[in-house]
């Protein structure tokens, strides 16, 4: 079969929308018990987990389980949620469906550790995610009634992360996980980007660094009230970026990135990445993620790459046109930003993807070889079209290279004379939005128009002629920089852009001071301190004026750049206040700096720098 199935649409059976389901007279208490108990682990911690039971008893019912730091809720006998399980088809199916709060949070006992690291050969009482997984499945298999035996563990983002830990239980159970927008490592997930502090995840701070001192129904954790409502300003008024330190007095997870600004063992130990690696899984796998995940786009695709890699199981991707969990959603209407993508996309996949693999897998035996789903669901943003593919990235590819030339054009030939200058003035960066509020995680930018960024004189400019056919793009990205700067650090961002046609029409979503004319979309985006160019463990000052190499990979896209449009690479070094300042004088610790190190200084990129796509071959 060809890996590439250019036409490949699933077929959808015409069913009634989960936004109407929502609205039904629909009552989980109706058709479910709910029972809630403290499951005593191995070192004697109980874990409090919450079931959901079928009222038909005529028939046994796999469990779909979800480990959670966000609550159980909600707690007390009658209290029912208005939802249970992945989706409601699988809901109204029936499912045993279970939730427990992760050790420290909530109503569980126990302390609280962010990303808890993997200890791959336990002795006696030792704990981790994996065991707290193990010991929770089997205690539900043999207590709660009705049980088929098989086990599907689910979550999206940080329950992502507890999906993908599942996989490193080994318990014989668990038959089907589907970590979505999992969390794989913090260093390149949410708080950083390869190793730059995303400042826009201040407030989500403190969520995550508070111990409660015994279970609780009650939040205990407080979110910082900020004098200001512009996010841009505020941020910048609180450079250098300790000046932060009073909103977190207290909080441990605040001290933890101030105090390990490399990727040292403390961040790799907390990584999954290498434990799925050296691990063997052997339970079916489906990775869940959304091209335009601002939070969570590194963990999916490293996570699926990895397990390919080492493991035989059945491990599939899929990747649509979404943001933060936009899949587990209801809208009728996706759009990310301004760009509108197509109608019941998420309930689709509800429907006819996430509900057939975990019955495939839990209630049909299935088979790997047999299953119904390709290797490889992926959405292409361009082209507004689902295709198939027997491995990803698809194997049918060539590399495609452009080079950033004069005259502000991409070339295909490199110019090594060539240098394109510009100053970057850390008191006044390059905004990542145009958007003025402080969010709690950005969303939005990661399609927003770049025209405000492309006509600023610190943003430099590289484009193609008018496409004269469409260019499908399938696969990682690799930024290949050769630079140099009059400081002693820099950070480098690399945006790869859509430029749309004149005549492009306006859809319902765009901002009222938008047009679609002309829109610049931002398709990809990602940044490299430069202190990290020869490694992320030892950070490395930079030599002034010295030509300079910065490689760094962009997460995948699937996105046809079509006949009419143009492609765009924006080349900046402040991307404020998604990420935290580079001072651009080396400091060992960024957030040790002081304001007298903030420096403007002079970037220069050469015309021998590239940017190298994977095109898929027609």
């Amino acid at each position: 079969m060809n890996t590439h199935l250019k036409n490949f649409t699933l077929v959808f059976i015409a069913f009634f929308s989960l936004q109407l389901v929502a609205q039904s007279d629909y009552k989980v208490e109706d058709h479910y018990t709910k029972q809630e108990v403290d499951i005593e682990m191995r070192d004697g911690i109980k874990l409090h987990t919450t079931i959901y039971s079928p009222k038909d008893t005529s028939q046994e019912y796999p469990i779909i389980m979800q480990r959670t730091p966000y609550s159980s809720r909600p707690y007390g006998e009658g209290e029912f949620r208005s939802k249970i399980g992945p989706n409601e088809f699988l809901m109204k199916e029936g499912n045993i469906i279970v939730y427990q709060d992760v050790r420290g949070r909530w109503m569980s006992e126990g302390d609280y550790d962010n990303m808890r690291p993997f200890i791959p050969k336990k002795k006696g009482k030792e704990i981790d995610e994996a065991s707290d997984t193990y010991d929770t499945i089997e205690w539900l298999i043999n207590n709660v009634e009705n049980n088929n035996g098989n086990v599907g563990t689910w979550g999206i983002s940080y329950p992502g992360f507890y999906t993908s830990y599942s996989l490193l239980s080994g318990h014989p159970a668990l038959k089907a996980a589907s970590p979505q927008a999992s969390i794989s490592d913090f260093f390149f997930d949410d708080f950083h980007h390869n190793g730059a502090y995303l400042l826009s995840y201040f407030m989500a701070t403190a969520l995550f660094g508070n111990q409660t001192e015994a279970p609780t129904t009650e939040s205990w954790y407080t979110f910082p009230k900020l004098p200001s409502k512009d996010q841009y300003q505020f941020f910048l008024d609180h450079t250098p970026i300790n000046q932060l330190d009073e909103y977190y007095p207290d909080n441990f997870f605040w001290d933890q990135l101030s105090d390990h600004p490399n990727y040292d063992k403390f961040w790799q130990d907390r990584g999954l990445i290498q434990h799925l690696k050296n691990e063997k899984i052997k339970t079916a796998v489906m990775y869940v993620g959304g091209f335009f995940d601002a939070e969570d786009l590194y963990g999916p695709f490293q996570s699926y790459k990895a397990i390919e890699e080492n493991s035989n199981n059945y491990n599939t991707i899929v990747y649509g046109p979404w943001s933060h969990g936009d899949w587990a959603r209801t809208s009728k209407r996706q759009a990310v930003g301004n760009v509108y993508f197509g109608d019941d996309l998420s309930e689709n996949y509800q429907k006819d993807v996430e509900t057939v693999f975990f019955n495939y897998f839990l209630k049909e035996e299935g088979k790997p070889k047999n299953s119904p789903l390709p290797e490889a669901m992926m959405f292409d943003t361009g082209s507004h079209e689902w295709a198939s593919f027997e491995a990803w990235p698809p194997k049918a590819t060539k590399k495609k290279t452009y080079y950033l030339g004069e005259n502000q054009q991409l070339k295909s030939l490199p110019n090594k004379a060539f240098e394109n200058k510009f100053v970057s003035d850390p008191k006044k960066p390059v905004p990542y939005s145009e958007d003025i509020k402080i969010v709690f995680t950005p969303r939005k930018y990661m399609t927003d128009d770049q025209r405000f960024a492309a006509r600023r004189p610190d943003v430099l400019v590289f484009e193609t002629e008018v496409l004269e056919e469409d260019i499908t793009m399938a696969g990682e990205i690799e930024a290949k920089l050769n630079v140099a700067t009059t400081g002693t650090d820099a950070d480098w961002v690399v945006k790869v852009v859509d430029v749309y046609p004149a005549d492009a029409e306006d859809t319902e979503e765009v901002q009222d001071h938008l047009k679609m004319s002309n829109y610049h979309m931002m398709v990809r985006s990602e940044v490299l301190p430069a202190r990290f160019r020869n490694g992320f463990e030892k950070a490395e000052a930079s030599v002034p004026n010295q030509k300079t190499d910065i490689d760094f990979t962009l997460q995948g896209i699937y996105h046809t750049f079509k006949k009419g449009h143009k492609i765009q690479i924006q080349v900046q070094s402040t991307w404020f206040p998604l990420i935290n300042l580079n001072p651009q004088t080396f400091v060992p610790n960024i957030f040790n700096a002081e304001k007298s190190d903030y420096k403007k200084q002079t970037h220069t990129v050469f015309g021998d720098s590239s940017i190298e796509f994977t095109v898929l071959e027609k």
